[in-house]
């Protein structure tokens, strides 16, 4: 069978007893990072030293039917770098793969820093959804948190140190900087620290530079008004930042319960002053 293993996102100690146990009796460990591996098998003392084969973003396609086959005979042990395989990380197309040839798949759970960020926050646990890294480009994440800016779950999402301050302004810009959030970096590490307040605060202490892995914890959109004028002036900001007029009137009902259509024909209306 094929055996995701979660792994440490920074502490040592949160290397389970069943991912102690896999790692001493692996014959193969298809990982992310060889290097990486043979750290954490020398850092967790661990005297076997399995068949390591690489296995990221660049090749996982092309190697997933051939390590499912392997599977088929002996247990596979699959590593990423850290946390849980699959989740912003490798690992997905060899699930997708292994169960498509009907091979069996376990799972040895344990460290995932959206969910430790998510307990962390001080945010809503109830509903959230993880949105991994946000688009590098301008244009692809204006329109990317449009459609996010309405959403009601608490939404969790990975970011780099350098890009974080350009981030969380372009968060406080989509989402209004008063909305609540967190920022956690260096989870389980020595140097931990979960930074909590409006997103334009963040934003500003973000501009001194922030080191470490981050994440960043947004609190969901507000009940909504269903004022039609308020909903119409959203529709209309929406399209504004570069969202299809029909994808923001529909955006906008699901969101306030204003009728689609009339969102549709009061923007349209709307535009006609301006139109040459």
């Amino acid at each position: 069978m094929i055996i995701l293993g979660a792994t440490p996102i920074g502490n040592l100690g949160d290397a389970s007893v069943r991912l102690r146990q896999a790692l001493e009796d692996a014959g193969t460990v298809a990982s992310e990072d060889t290097r990486v591996t043979q750290r954490l098998l020398a850092g967790l003392g661990i005297a076997n030293r399995p068949r390591l084969i690489a296995l990221h973003e660049h090749n996982e396609r092309q190697r997933a039917a051939e390590l499912v086959e392997l599977a088929r005979d002996a247990d596979l042990l699959m590593l990423t770098d850290a946390g849980m395989p699959t989740v912003s990380d490798p690992g997905f197309p060899l699930v997708q793969a292994a169960v498509a040839a009907g091979v069996e798949v376990t799972c040895i759970p344990g460290p995932s820093a959206p969910v430790t960020a998510l307990a962390l926050s001080g945010l809503p646990t109830d509903r959230f959804a993880f949105e991994g890294f946000l688009p590098r480009k301008a244009g692809e994440r204006t329109r990317c948190l449009a459609e996010l800016a309405t959403d009601r779950r608490t939404l969790i999402f990975f970011e780099a140190p350098s890009r974080l301050a350009v981030s969380l302004a372009a968060l406080a810009e989509a989402f209004g900087a008063d909305r609540p959030a967190a920022v956690c970096r260096e989870l389980t590490k020595l140097h931990e620290e979960v930074r909590r307040g409006p997103l334009g605060e963040l934003a500003g202490w973000a501009e001194g530079g922030v080191r470490g892995e981050i994440c960043i914890v947004v609190g969901g959109a507000p009940e909504p008004v269903s004022d039609p004028a308020s909903a119409l002036a959203r529709v209309l900001e929406l399209e504004a930042s570069g969202v299809r007029l029909k994808d923001a009137a529909a955006d906008v009902a699901a969101a306030t319960g204003v009728s689609r259509r009339e969102l549709y024909e009061a923007a349209l209306a709307a535009r006609k002053p301006h139109a040459h």
